[in-house]
């Protein structure tokens, strides 16, 4: 029989589902590299990260990284990308140093939940203990599929002393939604 844990994170948010105009923007900015497509993407983030209760030493807002092969390749993280947009809303204070991809990994597309978990385990590692120590950590991603990512840099923060972590994204895939992940709103006119 197979366990599932519970996943190291202790809440997560989306702004909508990862499916037409939501997911067209993604794929412009990420893959096509159309920066303007950051813009949107951000409003959309700002909105899911209002939805999660902030702490009272507020949040530090970590982006999940890139390998720096991947980020040589792209030339930029599109998770910082959005976040540094959603942040120019809200006085959240943003560290994209203290947590690293310290192996190159395969895309996770088409992956089943067992290959996730195996190819991203291992890959993050904390580069600052100090900076994430005792703090309250907002993980930011483009989208959550299965939560492997997310579970991953959250286990790693959290082994590395930050006090509880949570997350918000832009986009959740339809199959998240058996993980209670809490969407604010899919706009569908976008």
């Amino acid at each position: 029989m197979c366990r599932r844990s519970a996943p190291a994170f202790s809440r997560a948010v989306a702004y909508g589902a990862f499916e037409d105009a939501l997911r067209e923007m993604i794929h412009l900015l990420k893959y096509d590299r159309v920066l303007p497509a950051a813009g949107f993407l951000s409003e959309k983030l700002s909105a899911a990260m209002v939805q999660l209760p902030a702490p009272t030493d507020g949040w530090l807002v970590v982006p999940v990284p890139l390998h720096t092969s991947k980020l040589r390749q792209r030339g930029f993280n599109q998770a910082e990308v959005i976040a540094r947009g959603a942040l120019k809303r809200h006085s959240k204070l943003l560290n994209t140093k203290c947590l690293v991809r310290q192996r190159e990994t395969v895309s996770q597309a088409g992956l089943t939940r067992h290959q996730r978990r195996e190819n991203i385990r291992g890959a993050f590692a904390v580069r600052d203990a100090n900076a994430v120590r005792g703090r309250a950590i907002l993980l930011v991603d483009d989208v959550f599929t299965t939560g492997t990512t997310i579970a991953e840099c959250a286990r790693v923060l959290l082994r590395a002393g930050a006090s509880s972590v949570s997350a918000a994204t832009v986009a959740r895939a339809l199959k998240a939604d058996r993980l209670n992940l809490s969407t604010v709103g899919v706009d569908k006119a976008a």
